[in-house]
Order: C-alpha cells, then structure tokens, then sequence
C-alpha cells in the first residue's frame, strides 16, 4: 500500500506491482533473466560497466530469484485508457514508478524483509511470461524475503552527506 502513496503525474498512477510466489513463475523468470544476462555480460556490457561491476561481484547468476519467496515487478504503464474509450499517454510515468519503487523499497525494509533490485536488459521477457498488457513495461524486479543466513554484502561505502548535496540558503 505504500508505493500506492507515490505522488505521480497528474495523479494517474502508472504502475502495476505483480506479486509472484509461484516457483515455476519464478524459475521462467530466472531462466529469462539469466539468459538475458549472459548475453549482456558476453556481448553488450562495454569495459566501462564491467568496470564499476567488478568489486561488486555480480554476474549473470541470479539465485536470489527463486530463492526469495516472493519477486515483485514493477510495471511501467506507458499508456491509459480514457473514458471515451481510446488510450492516452500517461505523464512523468518513469519518474512516478521510481518514486513508488522508492517508496516500495522501503516500506519492505521497515518490515525488517530485504531485496536487492534487479534489472535485466531487455526486459520484454517478464511481459510475456506474466501474461501482462502490451501498454505495460517491466522497469524492476524486486526478490522480497529475510536475509539469508549465508549473506553476503559487499563492503561498499556510501557517499557522505556533503557529496550528494547542496544547501543553499
């Protein structure tokens, strides 16, 4: 409920959070995604990417997503439908999903659940095998549960205060 708080462009709302627990849901969408991520990691990562990926430690394994109970995607409606019936832009809908993706990240910390957000390039896939409309566009895929015990977070350091801001008075 709370991503459905998000302010959005002229109030319309355009997302769809789909909730899957289904294993077999969740496998497809891992085999998608991985397969997806092999190429990228193979064929269109170029070294710059590669470069700031390294001491992280990702690849084109996602575990994480048949492991975690549930994984949330978040659509993007590129589009509505009117109340003359035909179909109508949505407004600032990029940046409306990305505040109610906020919003969503962490309502799901506060409850003392993680994700680790994920974003497969091209995402067409998670339409297909979600059976959702052509107007929808996945934008994030979202594993939810505890932390595993076996855990691993890299040991990054987030910028300090005066890095990411400015005040002015």
């Amino acid at each position: 409920m709370c991503a459905g708080t998000a302010p959005s462009g002229a109030h319309l709302q355009p997302w769809t959070f789909v909730a899957i627990s289904s294993q077999s849901l969740k496998e497809k969408i891992r085999n998608a995604a991985e397969e997806e991520e092999r190429k990228t990691y193979s064929q269109r990562m170029p070294d710059a990417w590669k470069e700031v990926l390294d001491p992280l430690g990702t690849d084109a394994v996602k575990e994480h997503l048949t492991d975690a109970p549930w994984v949330i995607v978040l659509f993007r409606q590129s589009k509505r439908l009117r109340q003359n019936g035909e179909w109508g832009p949505t407004y600032y809908s990029t940046e409306s999903c990305g505040i109610a993706a906020g919003l969503f990240i962490h309502a799901i910390h506060n409850m003392g659940l993680v994700t680790l957000t994920h974003t497969p390039s091209p995402m067409g896939f998670l339409r297909e095998i979600l059976d959702r409309p052509e107007h929808e566009h996945a934008m994030l895929v979202l594993p939810v549960g505890y932390p595993s015990e076996k855990a691993m977070v890299p040991d990054i350091d987030r910028k300090e205060l005066d890095e990411i801001s400015v005040f002015i008075e």
